[in-house]
């Protein structure tokens, strides 16, 4: 996935990828370790013993082929895990170890999650693997480790322990590593509504083969306004990864230029990273030259076409309401007035008509009913702007996750029909 020729130092990448996972409460202070394999055979590894919460480039750890070191501590404990997949895997050169909460409620419970819900994590987290337990630090724990990479996985549970993950690079480790916890967690909400849905192979070679088909062309200089619109994007989408509302490697965001053109992510790219100009720039059947749009653009642009009171969208996967689009679970927005104020009746999209040509996608979303579930890939939110869409998407996540912890306190109730027509009368709705 990640092919691209470093430029940052080893130290400086462990340093801010860890502080990321640590940020996103995928590990504690004393949990965790990130290595890199360099182009000499150094290992690059986080500390022992030090502050993950605080961690700075001069605490990483170089270890040498010798077995020598470098740094103001010792490497982690786990060091020895690391090098026998280093040895077990040549294509492999970055580690990603923690004990996000999701991933360790598989590993007590001696399971996998099935990726297979998702295209996007499917594809992404690779070929998951289980490894049985030894003594963390041992060189028993690398063995068992090492011996289940040596079988192709890419993200492997380790019983009662947490979950090791392996990537070409450290982006692309972590990448998983985000895809394979995101997994995890809309399984676990899921199974709290009802029998998950799984995609079949065909589903997920029909999504992994989409591609879409735009001309290159030189854009005018930018506008004030079209600036702004990238400014607003860029913000909104970090804001959005570290809310965990969108992940790094899923979820597309637009905002219309004017009649003809609109704004959206690029595809391949780490959501939280992108800069205003990385955004790309569609007009008809043209992208902005140097630039790939997201493969949902043409769904945004289908969207945009019919509904000319829409001015921004976001596909995206928070993890509550992806639960409901990976279950039959009706999601009732009729729980508390603004829920159903701002998101109205949101309706199901069929699996995949979002990777269709066709611009049917478009005729499930209107101002009236600016959400909707898609089927096994998240949801899809509208507005009037960016913020109104980004609002719109942080209130669709808080009500599904208000409805799921429901369902451990006792019966849900929804507003009655006549407290909705008081709703549509005092809103205009």
């Amino acid at each position: 996935m990640s092919n691209t020729r470093p430029v940052i130092h080893p130290r400086d990448e462990i340093m801010q990828t860890m502080d990321r996972i640590y940020r996103y409460r995928m590990t504690t202070t004393s949990g965790g370790n990130l290595s890199i394999r360099d182009e000499a055979g150094d290992i690059w590894i986080s500390p022992a013993r030090v502050d993950k919460g605080n961690l700075t480039r001069n605490d990483i750890v170089c270890v040498h082929p010798d077995g020598s070191s470098e740094g103001l501590h010792p490497p982690s404990s786990e060091f020895p895990f690391h090098k026998a997949i280093y040895e077990s895997r040549p294509d492999i050169n970055a580690v990603v170890h923690a004990h996000p909460v999701a991933l360790v409620a598989f590993s007590i419970c001696r399971e996998t999650p099935r990726t297979d819900i998702f295209h996007q994590a499917h594809s992404v987290a690779g070929k998951v693997g289980f490894a049985p337990y030894a003594c963390p630090g041992s060189e028993e724990l690398g063995e068992s480790i090492a011996a289940t990479f040596a079988q192709s996985c890419d993200s492997v549970i380790l019983e009662n322990h947490g979950v090791v993950v392996g990537g070409d690079s450290l982006s692309h480790a972590f990448q998983r590593f985000e895809a394979f916890e995101f997994a995890g967690k809309t399984l676990i909400k899921a199974k709290q509504l009802g029998q998950v849905n799984h995609l079949n192979e065909e589903q997920l070679q029909r999504a992994a083969t989409r591609s879409i088909d735009f001309d290159s062309y030189e854009p005018a200089t930018a506008t004030a306004h079209e600036r702004e619109l990238r400014r607003q994007l860029c913000d909104f989408i970090r804001r959005g990864c570290r809310q965990r509302l969108l992940i790094s490697t899923e979820g597309s965001f637009s905002a219309r230029v004017d009649q003809d053109s609109f704004l959206i992510t690029p595809t391949q790219q780490d959501r939280e990273l992108l800069t205003a100009e990385d955004f790309v720039l569609v007009k008809g059947n043209e992208r902005e030259a140097g630039k790939h749009a997201s493969r949902a653009a043409k769904a945004h642009q289908a969207i945009y076409d019919k509904h000319p009171d829409i001015e921004a969208i976001v596909f995206a996967h928070p993890v509550n309401a992806t639960a409901f689009s990976v279950t039959d679970s009706v999601f009732d927005v009729r729980t508390i007035p603004e829920s159903y104020v701002f998101l109205r009746d949101v309706e199901r999209v069929p699996y995949g008509i979002q990777y269709e040509d066709s611009e049917e996608i478009a005729n499930y979303i209107s101002h009236a009913n600016p959400a909707a579930i898609l089927e096994n890939d998240g949801v899809i939110v509208t507005g009037r702007n960016v913020l109104d869409t980004f609002d719109r998407l942080e209130v669709l996540e808080s009500t599904a996750e208000a409805v799921i912890n429901a369902f451990s306190v006792g019966t849900l109730s929804t507003m009655s029909d006549t407290v909705i027509d008081e709703l549509r009368a005092a809103f205009n709705l």
